[in-house]
């Protein structure tokens, strides 16, 4: 039965465009059928009940809780030491508070990568407790054994290659991944995701190229964080693409706003009125 409103509500997928069905949360079918029919979609990260609400309304059709809190959260250096614990109430946050999103969560580093028995339970807490709808793990053909136990059992999974923050220590580093010689092993290690069950790929510091021709070969989605133009999606924190952290950002991030800013003269602004005694005012205050 359709829904006579949906006409007027925003799209789904994130093409900025009127819904032409009344779908009330974005699948993994509408995200294959978006690379079918050549569009482009986005996918930002969120932390918390407003981050999503307002991507949600936007028509962000996918959310990714990722590890990331790490950095954009807790404070830490690097993603490595966060926690499934930490995680999980950013997940449910997440979750509980998006009507049309796919939501997908990162399993941190130490979680997954010891058996397929330990990568099994900790993407069933996530899906039970966090109410994620996918996960996402990263690392390349070691990884397709676990990806395909997941899917056999219900588990959406999101791949990741490229380079791999989890690994960073054994990485070296930020650095580009794929070039040269090693472009044919990246490619065939996203083929492996894919014949394991993934339903999308991660292509994180890629070169445009060598991305292309993933997006190419494979069947299933393909979402570029410094990867080029050439991918299905993109996906940044959403920090970075609002401009809430200080420093220099990475290459491949555009900012489109400057909350940093904006919040910072806010402050300053409330600090003064309460200095001069401007507020509270009395509209601001109770009667007897």
């Amino acid at each position: 039965m359709s829904d006579p409103g949906a006409a007027e509500q925003p799209n789904p997928y994130g093409s900025g465009q009127p819904a032409q069905a009344a779908v009330r949360r974005v699948r993994i079918p509408h995200l294959q059928a978006m690379k079918t029919e050549g569009r482009r979609w986005a996918m930002l990260t969120a932390y918390d009940m407003y981050s999503a609400q307002i991507f949600d309304e936007a028509g962000i059709p996918a959310l990714l809780v990722g590890d990331s809190a790490g950095n954009n959260v807790y404070g830490y250096e690097t993603t490595v030491p966060v926690t499934v614990d930490e995680l999980l109430p950013l997940v449910r946050a997440v979750s509980t508070n998006t009507k049309r999103a796919l939501v997908i969560a990162d399993l941190p580093f130490g979680s997954y990568g010891g058996t397929l028995e330990q990568g099994f339970a900790t993407a069933v807490r996530f899906m039970k407790e966090g109410l994620a709808h996918a996960v996402k793990l990263e690392g390349g053909r070691a990884m397709a054994p676990l990806c395909e136990l997941l899917t056999t059992a219900g588990i959406p999974v999101m791949a990741h290659v490229g380079f791999t923050p989890q690994s960073e220590h054994q990485l070296g580093g930020y650095r580009v991944q794929g070039r040269g010689d090693a472009a044919d092993a990246l490619v065939d290690e996203a083929r492996a995701l894919e014949s394991a069950g993934a339903f999308a790929v991660v292509l994180e510091m890629v070169p445009a190229p060598v991305a292309a021709r993933v997006t190419e070969v494979l069947s299933i989605p393909t979402v570029g964080i410094g990867a080029g133009s050439g991918t299905d999606a993109q996906v940044l924190v959403w920090s970075d693409f609002a401009g809430l952290r200080a420093g220099r950002a990475p290459r491949f991030v555009k900012k489109y706003a400057d909350l940093r800013g904006i919040l910072t003269e806010a402050a300053q602004a409330y600090a003064a009125d309460v200095a001069s005694g401007a507020f509270p005012a009395a509209e601001h205050s109770f009667e007897e």
